[in-house]
């Protein structure tokens, strides 16, 4: 049976993805999808094509309406007002990144990020895979990448390209192996800038660079460590103060002898995650499953969400990732309690059946215009049903108690599903959303895609 990467973070075993108190595992084995469609009048709008692979749209805060695409080999793309596309890269940094492979890549340029000051000194922030460092995790072994977030600035003379040598290396963090890099980067609504970087790679966060924690029962992992180095979290850093920055006085862990740069713990792969531009901004991330379950949270401060102790709310067992533990601790050896997901999707791997697809793609709350009944409901969507190009995008109505209800958003012009692979989805300052997809699964080719959705006709 073929054993290849799959997106973002998974092994596909043919077409399926494998990508002190105890406590009773969660009994709620079955798919949280209702199995209807949600009754929506939506449809897509193709804004641009051609692209490789984009991976991240941000529009400037400075009133001019351009949408900037992040395309993973490297390339960033404005599209002005009237949906034309640049001739040129807003910048090209393909030279300063590890070399991809166009079959099938977890690196490249991740993360695209906007200072809320733009309009006045002209930042924006990047996530990227840069060349290892020397050496490795332990001997015999090397580090696979180095995730890289910097600054960089505008070109004084052009408002539509940057300053390639303006770069500012802010943060850097060894990466063990080539998957689960995260690659979110947002500023927060506090005006901190957050970092989504997955647990090092691998599988089951096991293997070289995957540091023993306190839950010896499992292997591994860098989810469940906050001593030894960044990885499987999602962390904050003033970049107004410091240098080259500053931790904000009430992160976490501030004081103690874990990373002060912590924000949350206990993620596997947290590729995409998004502030509600509305309500009280709450933080939502999609945490990548390895064989069972895919997982929405919605993150607080300091909180542990439970990998690799468990995959979404079930407890996950390093010695076989196909099978459940029949319990695992629901505290960590801090009292932290391990929080579940307020979503669970059940991964198209799991032997159980009633998977609805592979690798969950975290994604937004609506707060546009175009479509008023979808006001202030979650959507987020799968990479892929079964490897090949049908992503879905689903819906929920945020609520007080978890797991939250969701089912298939309906799209007029697409109705089973968007007929690509879906890489991520991005948000415009109106509050409207947007799909990124590409007709493959690597960096390669032309068939990306930016799609808006919008109102069905």
């Amino acid at each position: 049976m073929k054993l290849r990467a799959f997106y973002p973070g998974l092994l596909l075993v043919g077409f399926s993805l494998l990508f002190f108190s105890d406590c009773k595992k969660n009994n709620s084995n079955k798919n949280n999808d209702s199995g209807t469609v949600a009754d929506s009048t939506a449809d897509l709008q193709m804004i641009i094509d051609s692209l490789v692979s984009p991976i991240a749209l941000a529009e400037p805060p400075d009133g001019t309406k351009r949408l900037f695409i992040a395309d993973q080999v490297g390339k960033i793309w404005i599209i002005q007002p009237d949906g034309t596309k640049s001739t040129t890269p807003f910048i090209d940094i393909s030279g300063k990144m590890v070399a991809l492979n166009g079959g099938y890549d977890e690196r490249g340029l991740l993360g695209f990020a906007f200072h809320p000051n733009f309009k006045t000194n002209g930042k924006f922030y990047l996530f990227y895979t840069a060349p290892p460092h020397s050496g490795g995790p332990e001997p015999g072994s090397s580090w696979d990448n180095l995730t890289r977030i910097s600054e960089f600035t505008v070109s004084a003379s052009n408002v539509n390209a940057a300053d390639p040598g303006s770069e500012r290396v802010m943060l850097e963090a060894d990466h063990p192996q080539s998957n689960h890099n995260g690659g979110t980067i947002a500023f927060g609504p506090d005006g901190f800038l957050y970092i989504s970087i997955g647990d090092g790679g691998n599988k089951d966060d096991v293997g070289p660079g995957h540091v023993p924690d306190w839950y010896l029962v499992n292997a591994g992992g860098n989810g469940q460590d906050i001593y030894a180095n960044l990885l499987g979290n999602i962390l904050r850093i003033d970049v107004n103060s410091g240098n080259p920055y500053a931790i904000p006085g009430d992160n976490p862990f501030v004081g103690t002898a874990a990373k002060p740069e912590i924000y949350a713990y206990g993620f596997r792969n947290p590729y995409r995650f998004s502030f509600d531009m509305g309500g009280s901004h709450q933080l939502f991330a999609g945490d990548v499953g390895q064989s069972l379950y895919e997982e929405i949270d919605l993150v607080t401060k300091g909180g542990n969400y439970g990998w690799n102790v468990k995959e979404g709310s079930h407890c996950f067992s390093t010695d076989n990732d196909l099978s459940e533990r029949p319990g695992c601790p629901s505290v960590d050896t801090a009292g932290k309690p391990l929080t579940d997901p307020v979503i669970e999707l059940v991964n198209r791997a799991n032997p159980k059946g009633g998977g609805v697809g592979i690798a969950i793609i975290g994604g937004h709350v609506y707060r546009g215009s175009l479509l008023p009944g979808l006001q202030g409901q979650y959507i987020f969507g799968i990479l892929s049903q079964d490897g090949n190009a049908n992503a879905r995008l689903y819906i929920t109505t945020p609520a007080n108690v978890s797991p939250w209800p969701y089912s298939q958003l309906k799209l007029k012009s697409y109705p089973s599903d968007i007929g690509q692979f879906l890489k991520s989805l991005g948000q415009d300052l109106s509050g409207e959303i947007y799909l990124l997809t590409s007709g493959v699964e690597g960096p390669s080719g032309n068939s990306g895609r930016l799609y808006k959705i919008v109102a069905a006709k």
